[in-house]
């Protein structure tokens, strides 16, 4: 009897500990937008991902962040939304304070285009690495997330 009190308990654990976290990383329930599915990045990690319809967008981007935003446009939007705001239920929004460059520095987006990288702050899923891309495109991408960044706050 012991046994099956422990093991229910330790299932309990992994559910409320493991998978709960994931279902509401993914959940838009009520609608509320998706959260990051961990609490160890402090308060602002954990906030909701931005509605794309008040993501501020510079009124002038630099000449590497319009290249960056006509190739994020072209390789990016379809799973990280208009304006890395997310929204699109494929991958999550870049303009979050998870991103931001002390957490997620320049070289980890080099890393998720080229090589791809396995979910870990939201429910989306593995990203997989993206096909044509360049180390030089990603820079240009990376400038351009970066300033949209800025512009809502992030640095």
């Amino acid at each position: 009897m012991q046994r099956r009190a422990v093991k229910t308990i330790v299932i309990s654990v992994f559910i409320s500990g493991v998978v709960a976290p994931y279902a509401l990383a993914q959940s838009d329930d009520a609608g509320e937008r998706p959260r990051v599915s961990t609490q160890m990045h402090g308060a602002d990690a954990g906030r909701p991902a931005p509605d794309p319809e008040t993501v501020k967008v510079p009124e002038t981007l630099s000449a590497p962040g319009y290249f960056g935003q006509v190739a994020f446009e072209r390789s990016c939007a379809s799973c990280h939304g208009i304006n890395a705001a997310g929204g699109t239920g494929n991958g999550p929004p870049l303009v979050h304070p998870i991103y931001e460059p002390g957490h997620h520095g320049d070289t980890a987006f080099l890393r998720a285009a080229m090589t791809g990288v396995q979910a870990h702050h939201w429910g989306f899923g593995d990203m997989p690495p993206v096909e044509g891309m360049t180390d030089e495109t990603v820079a240009l991408i990376v400038t351009y997330i970066r300033e949209l960044q800025r512009a809502n706050g992030i640095e």
